[in-house]
């Protein structure tokens, strides 16, 4: 029987009951915009591209850049990937790409918004996060709008519940048990043999379910800290495991530190007492030892903490022709969808 990835729960300590409504109905309805971490200096040999893409993702459109300005696709990088299904703004960057050759370009689905120089390819995680505005549609949704309000208010002061979205599980979820098979069984024999971004692809899927499986039994202390916690620092992401409570509560009060969950792999920094436990009995329920993912080639899926949260900031909604218009921005590596499970019905995920 093939695993399906654990569905998201809604948090049970929302103010307003959750509304009914569709997202995504089209393109333009789901606007993302990254945030950059850093911006182009000017100089360099990496063309940086602001490039707006509407109904490409943004792999799709790396490859078109490519072969439109006539480099390799390995010259190309990305900060984030982007759905197609949707309109995105994002910096792609094009090693010894052409400036003019770009600024003139004419791509079904791409626009590039300006062209800038740079001294480093942009790689995967390189940004602060991304900017949002997604129309909600249904009749009489905007009736809804005090109650969304609300629970947009919430998600401020507590923190968005920090779901691995099914992005990261691949095509009805498939990656997951994949994924599965390679860790139960020789996961050093099987990974000669399968391509290495494929691998990651599969492992981070197992990881994902893991962490899901934790913070869906930590949704109830999401926002606070407990003894032998890893916490995490909002700051610079950097992880501590909590031995004096009392101290780090007020910290975990004001947003500083938040409880985080495992991305299982020998560089996952592992918690104490119950929640050590805790963490265990997920991967044991998933019939994993926590040295198959030592058993993989180095610098493959190594392990990590994610926090358990995340901020939700410039948070807005108002009502619009036939739907409600939310903006809010979100960290990287963090999903809209963990925002939308809160406050709508009926979110999809896999059967």
């Amino acid at each position: 029987m093939v695993l399906k990835p654990t569905r998201p729960i809604r948090h049970p300590g929302l103010p307003a009951p959750p509304s009914e409504g569709i997202h995504k109905q089209d393109a333009a309805d789901f606007v993302v915009e990254e945030i950059p971490l850093y911006e182009p200096s000017g100089e360099g040999t990496h063309l940086w591209l602001w490039v707006e893409k509407e109904g490409v993702a943004t792999m799709p459109a790396a490859e078109a850049l490519a072969a439109a300005l006539g480099v390799s696709v390995r010259q190309v990088g990305w900060a984030g990937l982007k759905d197609a299904l949707a309109v995105t703004r994002q910096w792609i960057s094009v090693e010894n790409g052409d400036a003019d050759r770009a600024r003139s370009l004419d791509l079904e689905g791409i626009r590039v918004l300006d062209a800038r120089r740079h001294g480093n390819k942009l790689k995967l995680g390189h940004l602060k996060g991304n900017r949002f505005e997604i129309v909600i549609r249904g009749d009489g949704l905007a009736s809804a709008l005090p109650d969304v309000r609300a629970n947009l208010d919430w998600l401020v002061a507590r923190g968005v519940p920090n779901w691995v979205g099914e992005q990261r599980f691949g095509k009805r979820g498939a990656n997951l048990d994949k994924g599965l098979s390679i860790l139960r069984g020789n996961p050093r024999h099987t990974a000669r043999r399968v391509p290495k971004r494929l691998l990651r692809l599969l492992i981070s899927a197992v990881q994902s379910e893991v962490f899901n499986r934790v913070l869906a039994a930590r949704l109830e202390s999401f926002d606070r800290v407990v003894d032998g916690d890893v916490a995490w620092l909002h700051r610079n992401g950097a992880c501590f495991v909590v031995d004096d409570v009392e101290a780090d509560t007020p910290r975990c009060a004001q947003f500083e530190i938040s409880p985080s969950g495992p991305l299982p792999g020998p560089k996952c920094l592992e918690p104490r007492g119950d929640q050590g436990r805790l963490e265990s009995d997920a991967l044991a329920a998933l019939d994993l030892q926590p040295q198959a993912f030592g058993a993989l080639p180095g610098g493959t899926n190594d392990g990590a903490r994610r926090p358990l949260r995340v901020p939700l900031t410039d948070a807005e909604a108002e009502a619009v022709d036939q739907g409600i218009r939310l903006r809010f921005a979100l960290p990287q590596g963090s999903f809209a969808t963990s925002v939308l499970r809160e406050l709508l019905t009926d979110m999809p995920w896999f059967g």
